[in-house]
């Protein structure tokens, strides 16, 4: 008599969890032969004296495991950058570690802190990769949803901080929020009277948190980025994660940082150890002596603002309707005013027939909350060559 073979099952971590829309969006877009302006990486080449420089490292045979903290000369160099923009002092060795990117960064400070049935706030829409990593650690979603502010047409102009919902949010059982700014999908940035007042909110509160701030260096129209390590009471109990990925144009390497007091990065570096141990050895190196140079990330927001304002100026000859810009390298749009028929579609569906029929990919808004909330915007992406663009503009203007 055959045994049947029996195939090994077991209940799902993230039973909710699919697909992400940027790698459905990507695929579409490839099938189509339509210009990827959803998932947000560059298509342009980044400095070659940074290639130039993990090279070095490679055959200077640093090619072995590194500190589990990160090499010395990085942490340093992360150091001095953080104190000359944000003026404050973090200790390479006690409070600067190196991470497999902004995400894994993310993940880790949540596992590091979150126990089960604790609550974490987050703030809709919101990057991809905060909810999962909560459920994982078996913490409780807290919601709260950007005011959507429209004119008297109906149109979405921007989103606000929801200050009153916020304060709802934070109690006796929240161990961590998460904040992200400049933001990702819309764009907007806080400033420095945001930071006093979320200082206002958690104080006298066990309440932590991170700080997703990896777009730091991309804040235009002559503004500055206001970073959590700028506010003495906040970078007490924040973790600060940024990457190198989005600022040196190597999306692909997945090294990025977080910075914490002791206390917090000692936690961080008990669960840090056991889900990678440590990160790419010369990308480290080349990261490192390519970080002395502060020119590149100091011109940062010039670079991007430009392709910005290429990108807005071509958007308002169609009836798409802008919204504003102050940071990152995301333009939304509210497509609800366009005299076609597809104006009616919901934003995933619309975006799916932008890619298909139109050759150009964006993404739905929706998608950055756990229950699709619909307010006719997508997101497109300007971290593309000009002629990219441009050819990206030619197509829209025609509907």
């Amino acid at each position: 008599m055959t045994t049947p073979d029996i195939s090994p099952s077991f209940p799902s971590r993230l039973p909710n969890v699919g697909t992400t829309v940027f790698t459905v969006m990507s695929a579409l877009a490839a099938e189509h032969q339509a210009i990827n302006l959803g998932q947000g990486f560059p298509d342009f080449p980044c400095d070659r004296k940074l290639i130039a420089s993990v090279n070095d490292a490679m055959l200077a045979d640093q090619n072995q495991y590194p500190p589990m903290i990160g090499i010395a000369a990085l942490r340093n160099g992360i150091s001095q950058k953080i104190k000359s923009l944000y003026g404050h002092h973090y200790d390479p060795e006690a409070e600067i570690t190196i991470t497999a990117g902004g995400t894994q960064g993310i993940l880790t400070a949540i596992l590091a802190c979150v126990s089960p049935g604790d609550e974490v706030v987050i703030i809709e829409p919101a990057y991809d990769s905060y909810r999962p990593s909560i459920e994982l650690a078996g913490g409780k979603t807290i919601a709260v949803s950007l005011q959507v502010k429209r004119n008297a047409d109906g149109h979405v102009t921007s989103y606000e901080i929801p200050w009153d919902a916020l304060a709802s949010a934070i109690n006796s059982k929240t161990r961590l929020l998460i904040i992200n700014s400049p933001h990702n999908p819309t764009g907007m940035v806080w400033q420095t009277a945001d930071l006093e007042r979320l200082a206002q909110l958690v104080k006298n509160t066990s309440t932590l948190i991170v700080s997703d701030e990896v777009y730091e260096h991309m804040v235009y129209d002559g503004a500055v980025h206001h970073s959590v390590a700028s506010h003495p009471e906040l970078a007490a109990r924040s973790f600060l994660i940024s990457s190198f990925g989005k600022t040196y144009h190597v999306t692909g390497w997945k090294v990025g940082y977080v910075a914490a007091p002791p206390a917090l990065t000692k936690e961080f570096r008990k669960v840090h150890q056991f889900n990678v141990f440590t990160v790419n050895t010369p990308v480290q190196y080349g990261l490192a002596s390519y970080l002395a140079d502060a020119s590149h990330y100091l011109n940062l927001p010039a670079f991007y603002q430009a392709k910005r304002d290429f990108f807005r100026s071509g958007l308002e000859k169609t009836p798409f309707k802008l919204l504003p810009t102050p940071g990152t390298y995301f333009q939304c749009a509210d497509y609800s005013a366009l005299n076609i028929p597809q104006a009616k579609l919901n934003e995933a569906e619309f975006c799916k027939w932008l890619t298909t029929q139109v050759g150009v990919a964006a993404i739905p808004v929706s998608a950055f909350y756990d229950r699709p909330t619909e307010s006719g915007v997508i997101r497109f992406c300007f971290a593309k060559q000009e002629q990219t663009l441009a050819a990206a503009l030619q197509r829209l203007q025609s509907l």
